[in-house]
């Protein structure tokens, strides 16, 4: 399976992003108005500088306390991303998400932001697969 499938199954498409300059604080809202996890770092909407999670902000909160709050989002987000294209095989996102313990990966093509998909996403996407698979032998060895 791949990636692309998990983007044409997702209700919402577009990738939340801010800008570098963000405050910590409005990322914070944003996360927590939409009720997501993460949001995209880019200078243009287009360019993936950079990832921020709720568990980034929680962290800074824990270890320097609410000063952070007032602090750019270029200050605590991941800049060494590890992104994947739509061609990119299921399996293998699945894999790099978890040697690496962290739960979105942006989807670049052109180096242009495609998507972000979750680990819950490509969870959900093994499991419809494997369901498919086990109706498919079932109908087989029941002759239907």
């Amino acid at each position: 399976m791949l990636v692309q499938s998990i983007l044409n199954s997702k209700k919402e498409a577009s990738v939340i992003t801010v800008t570098p300059d963000t405050l910590v604080s409005d990322a914070a809202r944003l996360l927590s108005d939409k009720k997501i996890g993460t949001v995209m770092v880019s200078s243009d909407g287009e360019a993936a500088d950079g990832i921020l999670s709720e568990r980034d902000i929680v962290r800074e909160l824990g270890q320097n306390g609410p000063g952070c709050l007032t602090d750019p989002v270029s200050s605590y987000m991941t800049s060494k991303l590890v992104t994947c294209t739509a061609q990119s095989n299921v399996e293998e996102v699945l894999k790099q998400m978890t040697t690496g313990r962290f739960r979105h990966m942006p989807v670049l093509e052109d180096g242009k932001l495609k998507g972000l998909i979750s680990l819950g996403d490509v969870v959900k996407a093994q499991l419809a697969e494997v369901a498919m698979e086990k109706d498919a032998l079932e109908g087989m060895i029941m002759g239907h």
